[in-house]
């Protein structure tokens, strides 16, 4: 159990839990933390369902606070490329714990939504 400091201690920080915690930015950190560097038309295939608009959002979210690094390469037509930086890098550690804590505890989950689901259908 967290204590109360530790809990408080979070406050601070929640607009950056926030703005990782969003499904478009954790899918973009992984598949950057799994291929190293990708094009912008690479990671828009690889990500179902998000909008260009969307994408280029998330991705300059990501370099304004440090954890992705955009290069432009001066080729007709230019090349851009994004990567993590060591920050960037850090934050996926962080990602891939979430990850397997989540998988170590998928059928406990499952079974929860299974019997809240039923609880609620109970109450109708």
């Amino acid at each position: 159990m967290l204590n109360r400091k530790k809990i408080e201690a979070v406050c601070p920080v929640k607009d950056i839990m926030a703005r990782y915690g969003d499904k478009w930015t954790m899918h973009s950190i992984l598949l950057l933390g799994k291929h190293g560097t990708l094009r912008f038309s690479e990671l828009k295939s690889s990500i179902e369902g998000i909008s260009q608009r969307m994408l280029t959002v998330t991705l300059r979210a990501l370099q304004e606070d440090g954890l992705v690094k955009r290069t432009v390469y001066a080729e007709r037509p230019p090349r851009v490329e994004y990567a993590l930086t060591p920050l960037g890098e850090s934050l996926l550690e962080q990602l891939v714990l979430l990850s397997e804590w989540a998988h170590a505890h998928l059928d406990e989950i499952q079974k929860a939504r299974k019997q809240f689901a039923r609880k609620e259908k109970q109450k109708i």
